[in-house]
């Protein structure tokens, strides 16, 4: 059974038939998949998507390309929104310098100020990165985010980068693009360990081969996990198994399916 960590269910591009493509990844394997809020409305989007179904699961923030704006009331909206039932992280947030689309030191501030109140409310983080690497590792260093931990998602970054972020104890996902022909990926999910890999699509973005340049899913997760469990030189069952139980871990899962045992 698979753990999808990253999806966006709650976006436009799934407005015609969510629920199906929720039931073909169910049907695909995916006991769980956490979709994952980029400012305030899709945080709230994804809370409700997560109360409609069992087992999707939100993460709310605020991502770097749409920090521009966001004021204090923003922040305070979204630490609310954290602690709502089912909300199990904080993201998608980081720094991204590929576009600028906002100033590198608002990114920093509204970045620094949701590790902050993850911190404050124990919650892992879900990273964005592009382009930042020395900054974002200094930003999480100095705010002590190791001892919330977190994943950084759609890893991009070289071996060096991929060292410092294990050794904080960080997790780390690839994407769809493991399964592209010519690329550099094979180098890196070697060096990852397998009790901080996890498994994402991102989907909509970066469907695997055979999809590639349609929209994704997480029911094409099984395509990711098969790239890098040959990488890694194990079963795709066998990793499904390993990340699974790290996402459980990471995000608390069992606690919350104990909790619904409970109800």
């Amino acid at each position: 059974m698979f753990i999808d960590t990253h999806t966006h269910l709650q976006f436009e591009s799934y407005d015609e038939d969510r629920e199906l493509v929720i039931q073909r990844a169910i049907k695909n394997d995916i006991e769980a998949m956490i979709t994952i809020g980029t400012d305030i409305k899709s945080s709230g989007d994804a809370l409700d998507l997560a109360q409609k179904f069992v087992v999707v699961y939100a993460s709310v923030g605020i991502h770097p390309n749409d920090c521009m704006n966001t004021s204090e009331t923003d922040l305070d909206e979204i630490e609310k929104m954290a602690q709502r039932d089912k909300a199990i992280a904080i993201g998608e947030i980081g720094l991204d310098y590929y576009r600028l689309y906002t100033p590198k030191e608002k990114q920093q501030d509204v970045l620094r100020k949701q590790v902050r109140f993850a911190r404050k409310l124990g919650l892992p983080i879900i990273i964005h990165n592009r382009d930042a690497h020395e900054d974002i590792y200094n930003v999480l260093k100095e705010e002590k985010a190791e001892k919330i931990s977190g994943v950084f998602h759609s890893f991009s970054g070289d071996i060096k980068f991929l060292e410092s972020i294990l050794a904080l104890n960080y997790h780390v996902s690839f994407t769809g693009p493991v399964t592209f022909k010519n690329t550099n990926y094979n180098k890196l999910i070697e060096c990852v360990p397998l009790e901080q890999l996890l498994l994402e699509t991102d989907s909509p973005f970066l469907a695997p081969v055979p999809f590639r340049g349609k929209r994704n899913e997480p029911s094409y997760i099984r395509y990711i996990a098969e790239k890098i469990a040959q990488v890694k030189g194990t079963t795709t069952d066998k990793l499904a198994e390993i990340t699974s139980d790290n996402a459980k871990n990471l995000f608390h899962l069992s606690d919350q399916w104990q909790l619904k045992l409970n109800l």
